[in-house]
Order: structure tokens, then C-alpha cells, then sequence
């Protein structure tokens, strides 16, 4: 079979939209990297647990204690933050590398422990939180149809997607132009001085922690909406990896570039789906992330800032 590739599936709205959740999630999700490493200069390699803590939570206090939606997702992202916390009062008072063992540890735990946990429901997971949802969803559907834009079941979740991320966006960026984020900067660039001048460095650091946690958290939410069920495979150390992937491609210290770097990569990943080679179906989605890979390294040399970054904010001090 020689090698063939359709566009056929770039034309239809569903691919689109499906690209545009995915990516969006990882956006958001990416957003809490972006304040650790781009912003206050810690790797975070525990992304994923915290997403994870986020979304079970979520699941567990509407599944098993009744509570509302609206109830559940502001005391999930509080969760979410405190195991930030949690992680990272031990953590940050020693060497910065030790930080990186232990939040990817930690993710490890929390993973693990969902698989082998009842109330979890193990590898099966949790599954009918998102009654709610599915009621406004197709409120939202009845509305959009009614402007002619309601053919797409998945178009809400698009949009609430997309609609979190802008709002995330101005707050962030808005966040860097107070004194709070000023120190963050300033801790990335040399956290001596900062303590020089008086500043706890040890408190912001973990206040950036506890801000990354309640990003994942949300993404966590919107992944679970996506895949309609909650289970420990789905916060795999993966995520984070690839987090670290849109980061590095996105540009460090830019927003706007973690959605970019977000865009591109599930375009290239989705678009390779639809290109037809003469392989067993493993190779195939290995090579897919060879080529990923190689747009990574590519981008790396040819622009090692990434797309949206600049060369005087690549500073990583722990």
C-alpha cells in the first residue's frame, strides 16, 4: 500500500471542534505549567495529579455526597490547590530539582491510587456526574440551532472550552501586572535578590503551585466532560509531557503562546491520523509522535525561544 493522504477530514466542522476541545483542555491545562516554569521558574512535573485530584473530587462530592455542580467544582479546585500545598511545603525547602522528583511522584500516587481504590472505582472509574451538563448542553444546542449553528453535539463543550480559557487568559495576564506577579518574575530571574528585598520567596512559590494545581483542576473538569467519565489512565505522566511540549513550542512567559503551541500540536497529531501507510496500526501512532517529536526539535533550532517567546525569558532557576 503506498502512501496516500485525504484533506476530505480537514474540511468537516467534527474534526474542528473535536481538535478545538483537545486543545483547549490542554491549553488551560498548560496555563498552571506556565506559571510555575514560565513565570516563577519551577518545574512542575506533576501537572497531571493535580488535574487528577481536581476531577475526582469533582466526581466524588456529586456521585457519593449529592452536592450540586456548582457546589462541587469550586470545593474540587480548593482540593486541588490544597494538594498543591501539600506537595510543595516539603518540597520547596530544599533543592529546586527535588521539587520536579516530587510532584512527579506524587501524580504517580494519586494515579495508582485511583486504580486501586473503591470508592474510585478502580480502573473502571466514575461515570453519570455530568447529568447536569448534558442538560445544558442540550439547552445550548436548542439555542445554537436556532441561529443555524446547533449541528454539532459537541459545540457547547467547545465553546465552555474556549470561553474558560479567554477568561483565564485576561485573568492571568492580568494577575502579572500586579505586584504579586512581579515577584514571581523576579523569582525566576534570581530569587536571592527578591529575598533580599524582604519578599518570602518560599510563600510565593507556593502560592504559584497552588494556582497551577487549580488550573489543572479545571482542565481536569473539562477533560472528564469530554470523555464522560472520570479513570485513572486519563491523567497519565503524559499529559504532563506533553504539556511541557506545547510550553516548549508555545514560547515560555506567553499565554497566548500556550494556545498556539496547543493548536498546532493536536492539528499535526489529529491531521496524521488521516494519512494512510503501509504499517500495522502501533507503528503508525508511534510514527505519528516521531513527527511530532521532529517538529519539536525543529522548532527548537530554528527557534528555540518557541513561536511566541523571547530568548530574555528562558530562565529556569527552580
Amino acid at each position: 500500500m503506498a502512501l496516500a493522504i485525504t484533506f476530505q477530514s480537514f474540511l468537516h466542522a467534527d474534526f474542528w471542534i473535536g481538535v478545538g476541545i483537545v486543545a483547549g483542555i490542554y491549553s488551560i491545562f498548560t496555563l498552571g505549567l506556565q506559571v510555575n516554569v514560565g513565570f516563577t521558574g519551577i518545574l512542575n512535573f506533576g501537572q497531571a495529579g493535580f488535574m487528577a485530584v481536581g476531577a475526582y473530587a469533582m466526581a466524588l462530592l456529586i456521585l457519593k455526597a449529592h452536592w450540586s455542580p456548582w457546589a462541587a467544582l469550586p470545593t474540587a479546585t480548593l482540593i486541588a490547590m490544597l494538594s498543591g500545598l501539600l506537595i510543595g511545603i516539603p518540597a520547596l525547602r530544599i533543592a529546586p530539582h527535588y521539587l520536579a522528583m516530587a510532584t512527579i511522584g506524587a501524580a504517580q500516587i494519586v494515579q495508582i491510587a485511583a486504580q486501586n481504590t473503591g470508592f474510585t472505582g478502580g480502573n473502571e472509574g466514575l461515570i453519570g456526574f455530568d447529568g447536569a451538563w448534558q442538560k445544558i448542553e442540550i439547552w445550548a444546542l436548542d439555542k445554537l440551532s436556532a441561529v443555524g449553528l446547533g449541528q454539532q453535539y459537541d459545540l457547547p463543550l467547545f465553546l465552555l472550552t474556549w470561553l474558560t480559557f479567554l477568561a483565564l487568559l485576561v485573568g492571568l495576564r492580568t494577575l502579572q501586572q500586579t505586584p504579586w506577579g512581579r515577584v514571581l518574575r523576579a523569582i525566576r530571574e534570581d530569587e536571592d535578590a527578591v529575598a533580599a528585598l524582604g519578599k518570602n520567596v518560599y510563600a510565593y512559590k507556593l502560592q504559584s503551585l497552588a494556582v497551577a494545581a487549580a488550573l489543572g483542576a479545571i482542565a481536569g473538569y473539562l477533560l472528564a466532560l469530554n470523555i464522560t467519565l472520570v479513570y485513572p489512565q486519563a491523567f497519565s505522566a503524559d499529559f504532563t509531557f506533553i504539556g511541557f511540549a506545547i510550553l516548549v513550542l508555545g514560547g515560555l512567559a506567553s499565554y497566548v503562546g500556550v494556545a498556539l503551541g496547543s493548536l498546532l500540536l493536536w492539528v499535526v497529531l489529529e491531521g496524521l491520523r488521516f494519512v494512510e501507510l503501509p504499517l500495522a496500526a502501533d507503528k503508525v501512532a508511534a510514527l505519528r509522535l516521531l513527527l511530532v517529536g521532529l517538529v519539536l526539535i525543529a522548532v527548537m533550532v530554528l527557534r528555540p525561544q518557541g513561536i511566541l517567546g523571547k530568548r530574555e525569558e528562558m530562565v529556569i532557576r527552580g
